[in-house]
């Protein structure tokens, strides 16, 4: 009882665990933010039902994802691996043989059965605090697994939003052709009354070709768009039909930033390296306490008989204790703490990082989304204009005041302003789509519910 009382005692003085600041600056608020609230499925904000399929196909048969996966499955056995320590080895052994003749051998069959248990008391916590590493090694295994998830569900908005906008250019650049095409053929009638120089034929002919150029390009784009689509998804490219819509959606209003500390709280990366810090914490622990005594104890049980039938007749049992402490490692133990402490500094600033990109990822998306709005809003004055200059030039034209060059240039520049706009309205989603990623959170999935036992653990430790 007096021993029981002392392990219980030793016990209570499990090490606890520590808590963490970030090792950064109090943050202010961010620069700018909206009043819709961000959801964790943030690509239902779009209302792309097409989208929304995408998004529940990968999150199933994404090949990456599955791996994470199964990466979680092995943190899970880890933890499970390392839990057993706190639990006493039970070994059976059983051995024969048999002597002959009997007459010449003391003996005959001789027979042993035995069964030992052999138990760790577990005075400093030592073997407590390895559990816990495993455990949060298993949490920042989870987050790692929502982390891949939460990228690659930006993956798949981005990639769907440049298929279309692909198909967008593709047909632009289908009308621009007609529209240039429409243009040889009226100045085919003039050159024939002998009021165009043929050269202006063959510099219409070349912006012909320049589109037909950009309609290959755009071809290219939307074939490979949905083969990268495909692989996300986790479809062979050739088994793989998708058609993608003629427009983007409309942008959805601008979502609430919140509080940084709100987002620390949030991400699912952060709240990895938060526990790949705790983890090295508790593995530290480990490391303090494997300079302290240990204490182990040892119950064997067994029998031995020379005839089988006797085997069960005489049982002997034995009680051991057994007690080590370190006393001349040559400073290894201690090279050991100093090892883990390391660790554990590289985790508390690897903590910090991730904070700050975080943050960084917001304000980058909030003024790339800002800008290229303004530049969008440039842009199409820029078109208007080129289409006034084209009207104008144009009659001057008519009047013989210009030569056809000066109108091919501004056609040519009123065409490419027209794919720009459709590029820098692609930008702008990407934008808003980063800012999507940057603010989520964790979002449910169907294997989310496996390590609620793991945070009961946690919690009771």
């Amino acid at each position: 009882m007096c021993l029981l009382a002392v392990s219980l005692f030793f016990l209570k003085c499990s090490p606890k665990i520590t808590t963490y600041d970030p090792p950064i600056e109090e943050p202010q608020d961010f620069s700018a933010s909206g009043k819709d609230s961000v959801s964790n499925r943030w690509w239902e904000a779009f209302d792309d039902p097409e989208l929304n399929r995408l998004m529940d196909s990968s999150f199933s048969h994404n090949m990456n994802l599955i791996r994470i996966w199964y990466q979680l499955q092995e943190a899970r056995s880890m933890r499970k691996i390392q839990s057993t320590f706190l639990l006493p080895d039970i070994e059976g052994s059983a051995r024969t043989a048999i002597s002959r003749p009997q007459p010449d051998f003391a003996g005959g069959e001789n027979t042993q059965i035995g069964v030992s248990a052999n138990y760790e008391i577990d005075l400093w916590g030592r073997i407590r605090a390895g559990v816990q590493a495993e455990d949060f090694r298993l949490q920042a295994s989870y987050f790692d697994y929502q982390t891949a998830a939460m990228t690659l569900s930006s993956q798949i908005a981005t990639t769907w939003f440049q298929l279309i906008t692909a198909k967008k250019q593709l047909n632009l650049a289908q009308e621009q052709i007609a529209v240039n095409e429409k243009i040889i053929k009226l100045i085919k009638v003039r050159f024939g009354s002998d009021q165009i120089k043929g050269v202006d034929i063959l510099r219409q002919q070349q912006l012909v070709e320049e589109a037909k150029n950009q309609k290959l390009i755009y071809e290219t784009d939307l074939a490979m768009l949905k083969n990268q689509l495909a692989v996300l998804t986790g479809v062979p490219p050739q088994n793989f039909s998708i058609t993608a819509q003629d427009s983007l959606p409309s942008l959805p209003s601008h979502p609430q930033t919140g509080l940084p500390l709100e987002l620390v709280r949030r991400r699912p990366d952060i709240k990895r390296a938060y526990n790949e810090l705790l983890a090295a914490d508790r593995d530290m622990a480990v490391a303090v306490r494997n300079k302290f005594p240990r204490l182990s104890f040892n119950l064997s049980g067994q029998t031995r008989s020379n005839t089988y039938p006797e085997l069960f007749n005489d049982w002997a049992y034995t009680l051991g204790a057994n007690l080590v402490a370190p006393l001349l490692y040559w400073g290894r133990l201690r090279a050991e703490v100093d090892r883990a402490e390391a660790v554990k500094n590289q985790q508390l600033y690897n903590y910090g990082q991730s904070i700050l990109v975080a943050f960084q990822e917001v304000e980058n998306a909030l003024v790339q989304e800002k800008k290229q709005a303004e530049r969008l809003t440039v842009i199409d004055k820029r078109i208007t204009m080129a289409k006034n200059v084209q009207k104008q030039l144009q009659i001057e034209y008519i009047n013989g005041f210009i030569e056809y060059l000066d109108i091919l240039i501004s056609l040519d520049e009123q065409q490419r302003l027209e794919r720009e706009k459709i590029q820098l309205q692609q930008q702008l989603f990407e934008s808003r789509i980063a800012l999507y990623r940057a603010l989520a959170g964790n979002f449910d999935l169907d294997y989310e519910n496996e390590t609620q036992a793991v945070n009961q653990n946690i919690n009771e430790q």
